[in-house]
């Protein structure tokens, strides 16, 4: 038999070990695995880029080779040679990238700024002394400032263009666009573009046919029964059409091959080229220059010849955003250009122009409709609730137009972040109401959670009358929602309850606890905990299906709101006969028809499912009910949740919980109304805890208070160190550190205030720990992950203390208290003046701040330099390196026993 030793052979090759190439074992693995040669892995090791053994993850371990004749400690002549060459090395690259750095930092914007002043001040002699302007010095900083804005707007222009050819390549160009490519109109096609033209509607009847004419019937017909035959009916003429006006277009159209291949689309070549080195600073300023002569300097002049020539610039001047709608009113003018010579084009068959000129008016919609979508209409919902609110508030129109007038930007951007936050909680509802209502029921909003719904995709194909019916039903709904649960509530509250409004929101600077403070309070600590409980969402959806369960038995639509579970099981196994139910005395299930309806009507926001329902009798009648006890509901829903939790329980247990900290001065009331709904919601939920326990039995109810009461102690004791102390500590750190030094002069005395500092405090400590859970492995991030993991139920106080707690508060009260022990304890012993005393306590705080961080500069170079020496002693006297084998029984690693052996 063969021994053990005849039988190792390497996991990789699968040959034995010789003396020239012997057999290692370097990892953890055994068995037929053990062994490998030194050359065999590290091959493997380049082929796999990785370190460690795959199976086991043992790290592979080399020791190196170097030559006989290496000296002890290197010679001072190599060292320096070595350090010279490496700061030669860093002096290049540091040139290279001040170079990159200071052409894109300053050339490009400095330029782009430049070049748009000058394009903007309408005079011949401004482009005349360009050259000197570009050359000028004055107001460096900030034309280097806007011109960095200028030079983001224009990338992100050309960023858009290249996305939005992505959008159409891939989804699909509009059927009108595709139509002139590849089907010239002659005959009857042609007959008919010209007579659009004629009658004017050239954006209707050329640029924007609906995909599907018939589809556009079945949503607008009145009798579902008949819809489906003549959807069929006239699939069949479009068919015969289409084929006879290719086989025309193909007789007609062998000369203009050229025109047809040519690709109006291919703009994102120039993207290939776009870098962050150095040579491509003067394309980058033409993109720029380009960019800003297309997209601003001509829709702006078009917008402003156009309002002086009608006579409304005083109107547009007193907007205080002359230039944002003069570019508005010149893109749209733009648009309606477009469209005229599209059509025209159209008819003198120029093949290529009103291809580009159908890519240019896509592009031009596209932009607008993002703009009404993201910008006009969020802000539309955001004055809207500030007008229904003002009693509210005790103001009047009046003063919003003062504020307006003062700052006209800040107050655009409130409104319009109010809207935009409006608009995303409805849509939030809305999502919610699709998870407890019946497929289809909301068959008229579009569906977001859709994955084949592409809003880019819409404004694409869509034709235009078909977005402005959009926006002005959706300006209609959402601003009738606003009357219906802000603007009504408030007058019945006022009719009834005179002397509760207005709500007091009035801020005084000699206030005790400040804004900023309260803000972030309410910012960082309330508001997140409130929204992030899974809890509130659930209860919400449970009441909006227990209405829709007592709506549908009241009213008799059940099947129509929550659909048949029974019905729906039967209708997977067979399909309905619906001209059997319509024959029979029954309650019909709904018609092929109206199913089509609803299809054709969900295709415009992606397929979306559809169950069928059972349709009661008197069928509208029911469905007018529904929406009064809908807007009935919305509006009690509204009175109580103005009156008693914000109102009643928030104010005054708001109040009364701030009085500990503010006494008798008023505060604004949202911050206490905030808090007093925290402890609302605290209060329903240990109510609502305790009614699921009942059940369960005294005892077991007992049980359950003791563990919740111990894990409510260590939840308090963990928030009084974690976000009481620790932020206390780290805000008063800052401002001993950063604020007072830099606003306090050494002739006065600092103030500070222990609320502010912790409000701070809470701030930088959630910065300072997002930032450690994004950054490398250390214990902080260890602990700090652990915590996570843990959550409140499997809370560990211990580790919590003696892991996180303990170390960080420890190290905050050694950074404050060991430069105040100097400043007041030792310095004082010195004999020094009392200047002298003053200057070291109000300056020792940030000159060791100077020191720790010199300290670790300090150490970070040193540990260069260990590199750079044994980088200098690797590359002279490195002859090779020998693989480490893995010592078992003593769980170290040992110098392998084969004779050595060197890999170069």
């Amino acid at each position: 038999m063969e021994t053990a030793e005849e039988a190792d052979i390497c996991r990789v090759c699968r040959s034995e070990g010789t003396p020239e190439k012997p057999l290692y074992h370097p990892c953890v693995c055994t068995g037929s695995i053990k062994f490998i040669h030194q050359e065999c892995l590290v091959q493997w090791l380049k082929h796999s880029r990785k370190e460690y053994c795959e199976l086991c993850k043992h790290r592979f371990a080399f020791t190196p080779i170097y030559s006989p004749d290496m000296p002890s400690r290197l010679p001072i002549q190599d060292i320096f040679a070595g350090l010279v060459t490496s700061i030669g090395t860093a002096i290049r690259y540091w040139f290279h990238y001040t170079l990159v750095a200071f052409a894109w930092l300053g050339v490009v914007p400095l330029t782009a700024c430049r070049i748009y002043k000058c394009l903007f001040t309408g005079s011949v002699s401004s482009l005349l002394t360009l050259p000197l302007d570009m050359l000028s010095t004055e107001n460096l900083l900030a034309d280097c400032l806007q011109g960095c804005f200028v030079v983001t707007c224009t990338l992100c222009a050309f960023i858009s263009l290249v996305w939005l050819r992505e959008q159409i390549v891939h989804g699909g160009a509009p059927q009108w666009l595709e139509q002139n490519q590849q089907q010239p109109l002659n005959g009857v096609g042609q007959q008919n573009e010209a007579q659009a033209v004629a009658n004017g509607g050239v954006e209707n009847a050329v640029l924007d046919q609906p995909a599907n004419p018939a589809a556009e019937n079945v949503v607008v017909g009145e009798n579902p029964d008949i819809q489906e035959e003549q959807v069929d009916e006239e699939e069949e003429d479009n068919e015969d059409e289409e084929d006879a006006v290719v086989e025309d277009a193909a007789d007609a159209n062998n000369g203009a091959q050229d025109d047809m291949n040519w690709n109006a689309l291919e703009w994102d070549r120039a993207a290939e080229e776009l870098t962050w080195e150095r040579e491509h600073v003067f394309w980058v300023v033409s993109l720029n220059t380009l960019f800003i002569l297309v997209f601003a300097f001509c829709p702006y002049h078009i917008g402003h010849f156009s309002i002086v020539g009608l006579g409304f610039e005083e109107y547009v001047q007193a907007s205080h955003f002359e230039g944002l709608i003069t570019t508005i009113v010149g893109y749209v003018l733009l648009a309606v250009t477009l469209i005229v010579c599209h059509g025209l084009a159209a008819l003198v068959k120029f093949q290529r122009s009103r291809r580009l000129l159908g890519v240019c008016y896509i592009v031009v919609k596209v932009s607008l409709l993002v703009v009404v979508e993201i910008g006009v209409f969020p802000l539309i919902c955001g004055w809207w609730l500030d007008i229904c609110s003002l009693e509210m508030f005790d103001a009047t129109l009046k003063d919003r137009e003062l504020s307006f007038q003062s700052a006209p930007g800040t107050t655009m951007f409130l409104h319009w972040l109010v809207g935009m936050v409006y608009v995303f909680y409805f849509a939030s509802f809305i999502l919610l109401l699709r998870e407890v209502l019946r497929p289809g029921v909301l068959w008229f909003l579009r569906n977001l959670n859709d994955p084949d719904f592409n809003p880019v995709q819409e404004m694409i194909h869509l034709p235009i009358y078909r977005h402005l019916r959009r926006f002005i039903l959706s300006v209609i709904v959402f601003g009738s929602i606003v009357l219906l649960m802000l603007w009504l509530p408030i007058r019945i509250i006022k009719y009834l309850l005179p002397s509760f409004l207005p709500y007091n929101v009035m801020l005084y600077s000699d206030a005790p606890v400040s804004e900023l403070s309260l803000e972030l309070l309410l910012l960082q600590v309330v508001l997140p905990a409130l929204l992030e409980q899974g809890h509130t969402r659930q209860w919400l959806k449970g009441l909006v299906r227990a209405w829709t369960v007592t709506a549908g038995y009241l009213l008799d639509l059940h099947s129509y709101l929550l659909g048949d579970q029974e019905e729906n099981e039967n209708n997977a196994n067979q399909q309905p006969n619906n001209q059997h139910a319509r024959n029979n005395n029954a309650i019909p299930v709904v018609g092929e028809g109206l199913h089509a309806a609803h299809q054709a009507i969900l295709q415009q926001g992606g397929p979306v499912g559809f169950q069928p329902y059972r349709r009661p009798l008197k069928f509208p009648l029911r469905i007018f009910l529904l929406i009064v006890f809908m807007c009935i509901t919305l509006l009690i829903a509204s009175l109580i949740c103005l009156t008693l939790p914000v109102f009643v329980f928030s104010v005054f247990a708001g109040r009364w919980l701030m009085s500990f900290w503010t006494g008798t001065a008023k505060i604004h009331e949202l911050y206490t109304a905030a808090c007093g709904l925290y402890v609302c919601w605290l209060t329903i939920r240990a109510v609502t805890v305790l009614v699921a326990w009942m059940p369960q039995g005294r005892r077991v109810i007992f049980q359950k208070v003791k563990e919740w009461s111990l894990m409510i102690m260590k939840t308090l004791i963990v928030a009084v160190l974690l976000a009481g102390v620790v932020p206390l500590l780290l805000g008063l750190l800052f401002e001993l550190v950063i604020v007072a030094p830099l606003r306090v002069p050494l002739d006065q005395t600092p103030l500070f205030y222990p609320w502010q500092d912790w409000a701070l405090g809470v701030l930088h400590a959630k910065i300072i720990a997002a930032i450690t859970l994004m950054g490398p492995q250390w214990w902080l991030k260890t602990v700090i992950e652990q915590v996570y993991a843990n959550g409140i139920r499997n809370i560990d106080l211990h580790f919590i203390i003696r892991k996180l707690a303990a170390p960080v508060i420890s190290v905050l009260l050694l950074s404050l208290c060991v430069p105040y022990i100097i400043a007041s304890g030792v310095v004082p012993l010195l004999g020094v003046t009392a200047e002298m005393q003053n200057l070291v306590q109000r300056r020792i705080y940030p000159f060791l701040l100077m020191v720790v961080v010199l300290m670790g500069i300090l150490s970070f170079q040193v540990r260069q330099f260990k590199r750079l020496y044994e980088h200098i002693k690797n590359d002279k006297y490195l002859v090779g390196q020998r693989l480490v084998n893995y010592e078992r029984k003593s769980g170290k690693q040992g110098t392998s026993t084969p004779p050595q052996s060197s890999q170069e």
